[in-house]
């Protein structure tokens, strides 16, 4: 057997050899469940309305629950969880509270402060922290100011209603721990600390509940809850079968609570109760001293353990629960020190991870990072068949559903854990989202990240017609084609860690990414002459107009630059992975000549066709979208935003071994190259061999580039302090009007409605696209080496290579979160909020954004969507100009 380096690859590696299942039980409860497309059953097709956060406490969901720091099994069938009561507020805090759509000036928006600080691939060791007001939470404030304030005003975070109480430490430090004393021995402990100078009271009830699956007409079958003495709870469940929940008799003994999570239809609707005890009972009891709302036979569906302490200034209150599959006699036995040995291997499996030479603090970033995208899975349940029909038990939908949202997508039906950008703001998958996850997540856990890219190409997601579905609120939308990347991206870095990649998934992925493909090219491309659409293409605002729905004046077309890049970059992709099957199975070969053919016609579609105008600006040397008008001369839109910036991104070093093996493509290259001058000559195949022999294959040639990256490159239009900006700093002065629509630089918050409310592409630093951006100009050097220098920045005269230009900008973007000694310790990301600055308690939890601010970097938009920023990981490892260690803990796991 392989001897591997830690205990946390020991449990991967039998995860893979499928010896043990280790993942069968993580954090996959949502954050938030209410206000989503799946519970919506509305005519108006108005999620927040139908069910807001007023009704999640008394509502029973229909498709998957939420909670705060929640545990659960792959399949949902029970949850654990917490709720919080500080003896101020209206109702126990057991969820996360935060702002619907239409409340916010900016869109939805989380109100709380949680962290994810560490997790393992495997999860057996996990820990968050929340931080818990002890003054009474200002849900009314919120609200109300918030629809108060416009779109120029910032938002109104939970750090304006209560400043003084966070200043004075009127809070606690919620501290949710689990630890896994096997696959099915689950430990969780509770720590929390007062941070203030008073003596303040908390109550703390962990829940444990099933999932509800027996009201809806599909089953009688119901689970049961039962209590067996003052501190265990007997579980019965027909699939998870007998199971027990242990709670801590320290500091006292809890009270035991059992309901029903069944939703409380007198209180929501003015009927009467169907289940004698319903799901917002543990706040009537507790809140409200109704203890009649519990049940005292202590059965249900829904249990907790009640606490309450009063809790001095600096001192803690620790909770300890257990559930197992098997009755523990001294069940907190060595409980502690089963979290210390968790934790130890957690450090030394990440010890394995970090590159050679990062600091502490970089370190901290790196796993914190990496924390977020492991607590971000989550267990996501939606048939749309079902949804659109309804329950036999429910009402009947109304028939605005048969037409409406999703309507053609009835073969969506999904009961699987996924990666979620953000288990509050966005408690949904998002195809592109999910790639940059990947590319993340593959660095700690390559065989679910492998998973992850294959499931969204399964039947039950990808539409017949070769689609994957964008995401919830329209799966019929268009994202960036970005999955290929992903692959390709994740087969390589296993050949980079281990030493050989996985052809097996890689041809799996590249049949499914052939349909996808094909979808492009039959809806995408209006007149078939491979200059493409696509509309919003994930960028949401960053144009003129919704470009899913442009409006153009009668007969006029939008041609998209980005649209029509992102497709080159797809052809590359697939070629690429054409190519590396070809060489242990020729067929692939033929399939890698069919993609360098469509990139040629793609590259000449954006640099012109056949003398007509393309998408590059000869004048300005960049990249537009193309408006064209039956009769009259097309026209561009000369707006400077990261549009222009993705043709860029379609760029591929073919490698010399790879050109000298495969005769049959290396000649139909040659063949093009020869008898098709005309096309070939703006894609941009150089026929001179590079460093290594390489050969370089891209859309703009080696002066546009330099072009490019002059203003790329300017501190003054696209390069700022903290990474690339999605739109020209030129457009603040100079703001870019076309009848009557006006785009201007904006670096925080967007004032324009289009397309998201809280999204903004006029201005801020994405991570999505500048990793893109880093990856093409380190594929640009594996072709130049050092001889292609530009000045950086722009007009300081130090001309610099492109691989040191990539590692600068990984610079940039990971010092958002890094602390700066130079400034006094301060991360940009908490922007001028001195207590997260300064603070022991606050300054070295790392949130990470949606977005950030274009000028000074401060954390923007969703602020816990580790999803995509998680990227950040990936970063540290390209600061250095010098390339990154190859040697890791996958190369020794695997023993190759």
């Amino acid at each position: 057997m392989t001897t591997h380096p830690t205990a946390e690859h020991q449990r991967l590696a039998d995860c893979l050899a499928r010896r043990a299942d280790w993942k069968r039980w993580g954090p996959y409860v949502a954050e938030r469940a209410w206000g989503t497309v799946r519970e919506d059953y509305s005519a108006t097709g108005d999620p927040w309305s139908y069910f807001p956060h007023d009704h999640a406490r008394s509502r029973a969901y229909r498709w998957n629950e939420d909670g705060i720091g929640g545990f659960c099994n792959r399949f949902q069938n029970v949850c654990m969880g917490l709720a919080l009561w500080n003896e101020r507020d209206p109702f126990l805090k057991e969820r996360f509270f935060g702002l619907a759509g239409p409340e916010g000036n900016h869109g939805e928006d989380v109100k709380e402060y949680y962290f994810y600080l560490d997790a393992t691939p495997t999860h057996s060791y996990m820990k968050m922290l929340y931080k818990y007001p002890q003054v009474e939470y200002p849900y009314a404030q919120l609200a109300d100011e918030s629809r108060r304030r416009s779109r120029q005003d910032s938002e109104f975070e939970l750090f304006d209603a209560i400043a003084d109480a966070f200043r004075a430490g009127r809070y606690f430090d919620v501290f949710i721990e689990y630890a896994r004393a096997d696959q099915e021995d689950i430990l969780c402990r509770v720590t929390a600390i007062n941070r203030g100078a008073k003596l303040a009271a908390l109550h703390i009830l962990p829940h444990l509940w099933f999932r509800n699956t027996w009201v809806w007409g599909y089953s009688d079958d119901r689970p049961e809850l039962q209590a067996v003495s003052e501190s265990s709870v007997r579980i019965m469940h027909k699939h998870l079968g007998e199971r027990w929940w242990s709670v801590g008799l320290e500091p006292q003994p809890p009270a035991l609570l059992f309901t029903e999570n069944e939703s409380n239809l007198e209180r929501l609707f003015g009927v009467t109760n169907r289940a004698s005890f319903v799901k917002d009972a543990f706040h009537e009891a507790v809140v409200s001293g109704r203890t009649d709302r519990v049940n005292p036979e202590r059965v249900g569906t829904k249990a907790a353990a009640h606490y309450r302490a009063t809790v001095g200034p600096g001192q803690s209150l620790v909770i300890r629960t257990r559930l197992a599959d098997r009755n523990i006699d001294d069940v907190f036995s060595g409980f502690d020190p089963i979290f210390d040995l968790r934790r130890q291997e957690a450090d030394a499996f990440y010890e394995t991870v970090h590159r050679p030479g990062l600091s502490a603090d970089e370190r901290s970033v790196q796993r914190q990072a990496l924390a977020g995208l492991l607590w971000s899975k989550q267990f996501y349940h939606y048939s749309v068949e079902l949804w659109r029909e309804g329950d036999p038990a429910g009402p009947p939908p109304p028939a605005e559903h048969g037409g409406g949202r999703n309507s053609k997508w009835a073969h969506f039906a999904a009961l699987d854990v996924l990666s979620v950008p953000d288990k509050w703001e966005y408690p949904w998958f998002a195809a592109w989202d999910s790639a940059f996850h990947c590319m993340a997540l593959a660095r700690v856990d390559l065989e679910w990240t492998k998973r992850q890219l294959v499931l969204l190409c399964r039947e039950w997601y990808m539409h017949p017609n070769g689609q994957l579905p964008a995401y919830e609120w329209d799966f019929g939308d268009v994202n960036p084609p970005v999955h290929a990347r992903a692959a390709r991206r994740v087969y390589e870095l296993e050949r980079e860690l281990t030493g050989v990649g996985d052809a097996e998934f890689l041809a799996e992925i590249f049949h499914k990414m052939l349909l996808y493909f094909t979808w492009w090219v039959n809806r995408k491309d209006a007149e078939g002459r491979n200059a493409f659409q696509g509309g919003f293409l994930g960028m949401d605002n960053i144009a003129l107009f919704d470009r899913s729905h442009p409006n153009l004046p009668d007969g006029q077309r939008l041609e998209q630059a980005d649209g029509t890049a992102w497709m080159a970059m797809f052809c590359l992709d697939m070629m690429a992975m054409a190519l590396e099957l070809a060489l242990t199975r020729p067929s692939y070969e033929s399939m890698a000549t069919k993609f360098f053919e469509h990139f040629i016609a793609i590259a000449h579609a954006l640099n012109g066709i056949g003398g007509r105008i393309g998408m590059w600006d000869a004048e300005d040397h960049f990249f537009y979208d193309v408006i064209r008008q039956p009769g009259g001369p097309p026209y561009p839109l000369r707006v400077r935003s990261c549009v222009g910036l993705i043709p860029m991104l379609a760029v591929m070093a073919v490698p010399g071994d790879i050109w000298d093996r495969l005769e049959r493509f290396r000649r139909r290259v040659d063949w093009y190259l020869r008898y098709r001058p005309h096309l070939t000559n703006n894609a941009c195949l150089l026929t001179c061999p590079g460093k290594q022999g390489h050969r370089l294959m891209t859309i703009v040639d080696q002066t546009m580039l330099e072009r490019i990256l002059t203003r790329l490159l300017d501190t003054g239009q696209f390069l700022s302090d903290y990474g690339v900006r999605s739109l020209s700093k030129e457009h603040q002065a100079s703001p870019f009007q076309c009848d009557g629509n006006l785009i201007a630089y904006e670096p925080a918050e967007s004032t324009s409605p289009i397309y998201g409310g809280n999204s903004n592409w006029r201005g801020p630093i994405w991570f999505p696209i500048n990793f893109l951006i880093i990856q093409a100009l380190r594929e640009f050097h594996r072709f130049f080496g050092d001889t292609f220098q530009v000045e950086l920045p722009t007009g300081s005269g130090r001309r610099v290579d492109l691989n040191t230009i990539a590692s600068d900008l990984s610079r940039r973007l990971t010092r958002i979160f890094l602390r700066d000694e130079s400034q006094g310790g301060r991360r940009p990301v908490f922007g001028d909020n001195d207590l997260f600055q300064k603070d022991p308690a606050w300054r070295d939890n790392v949130p990470f954004h949606e977005f950030f601010h274009g000028d000074n970097g401060a954390g923007l938009g969703a602020s816990h969507q580790t999803g995509w920023t998680a990227l950040v990981s990936e970063l540290l490892e390209w600061c250095d100009e010098r390339e990154s260690m190859k040697e890791s803990h996958y190369r020794v796991q695997y023993g190759k």
